[in-house]
């Protein structure tokens, strides 16, 4: 049985690692801050608190109606599973990170919550990974619910911000090993909850396997 605070570490673990894995919203939150420097960049990193709770709420209101059917569920689970493992093997693959730095006008905070709404990956994530989770948080209290909700937007918000201020500070910082190393060894916690993933939609299916 999970305790709350475990969902609290799993949001911070998920965060940190969509937080500082490449992306399109990622790639925008650096280009911001050296078109226009750290501040603008950290406004792009904001903008997944304003565009997700939508997301959110319409995919969590579309799942409800699947809530008790433990094989839709299950579905989602594995999906999730599978998501996971190819942002592992994504992770693995990482050389570097290309940036096309133009000239456009600031208006930092619009481009972000522009691109976040039009790219897939918070779609995909709270559809296949974070649906699954906060229905098995409300199951258990909904303190488990927002400790999972807080730790994952403050390391997903918070190591953007921080990357804008490196990179703002630090041009070079992208090219650092240790960063692509870090990135790259992230890869393994994906895969680690790949497998919790699976182990949950398999039992729902009747079909129970162990993680270790």
């Amino acid at each position: 049985m999970y305790e709350p605070a475990e969902f609290l570490l799993m949001g911070i673990f998920l965060g940190f690692v969509a937080g500082i894995s490449p992306g399109p919203l990622l790639t925008m939150v650096i280009s911001e801050t050296m078109q226009h420097g750290s501040k603008e960049g950290a406004k792009v990193a904001l903008s997944p608190l304003i565009t997700d709770l939508l997301i959110i709420s319409s995919i969590v209101f579309i799942l409800l109606r699947f809530e008790n059917q433990n094989s839709v569920i299950a579905l989602i689970s594995l999906s999730g599973a599978v998501y996971l493992i190819h942002l592992g093997i994504s992770s693995f693959k990482v050389k570097n990170i290309d940036m096309d730095v133009s000239n456009e006008k600031k208006d930092s905070l619009k481009k972000g919550i522009l691109a976040n709404f039009l790219s897939p990956h918070p779609y995909l994530f709270w559809i296949t990974i974070g649906a699954p989770i906060l229905f098995k948080t409300l199951a258990i209290d909904i303190l488990a619910t927002i400790l999972f909700v807080v730790g994952f937007y403050t390391l997903l918000v918070g190591s953007k911000i921080t990357i804008a201020f490196i990179v703002g500070r630090y041009s070079s910082f992208l090219k650092n090993n240790y960063y692509l190393y870090t990135i790259r060894s992230l890869g393994v916690v994906y895969l680690i909850f790949a497998l919790f993933f699976i182990e949950e939609g398999l039992g729902l299916l009747g079909l129970h396997i162990t993680v270790p």
